[in-house]
């Protein structure tokens, strides 16, 4: 299992990464093998602005739906549209071209309230 140790984590699977203000996101490698094979990826908040733990889009895979909750609260500022095309990036490369979002964060300090790759992996039974 993947868990890069330069990441943050939530409950819900996601992970950011940071770069100033702006957090890359996406699902994780123990979320997108939950999944399987991922078939579509839907965002349609781009350009909108979203509190923490809100929904900003959805994953399908071959066998279920899941909502996508966003970490941290800010506008959402891209998309990745690889994904529109090859949503299976998400199974192979989840941490690299794999990405869903990125946000404008409005509140740095939820940063802190996220999980390390330590905590993460305890959460998993990694």
């Amino acid at each position: 299992m993947n868990i890069p140790s330069n990441l943050k984590y939530t409950k819900d699977h996601e992970w950011v990464k940071m770069d100033g203000d702006v957090a890359t996101i996406g699902i994780t490698d123990f979320a997108q093998s939950e999944l399987g094979d991922i078939v579509y990826v839907e965002v349609e908040t781009l350009d909108d602005t979203l509190e923490a733990d809100e929904i900003f889009g959805t994953v399908e895979a071959v066998k279920t739906v899941s909502d996508l909750i966003l970490p941290v609260s800010g506008e959402i500022i891209e998309f990745n549209e690889t994904l529109e095309d090859e949503p299976e990036k998400v199974n192979s490369d989840p941490y690299g071209d794999g990405w869903m979002i990125k946000v404008k964060c409005s509140d740095m300090s939820q940063i802190e309230g996220l999980m390390s790759a330590e905590a993460y992996k305890e959460l998993i039974g990694a």
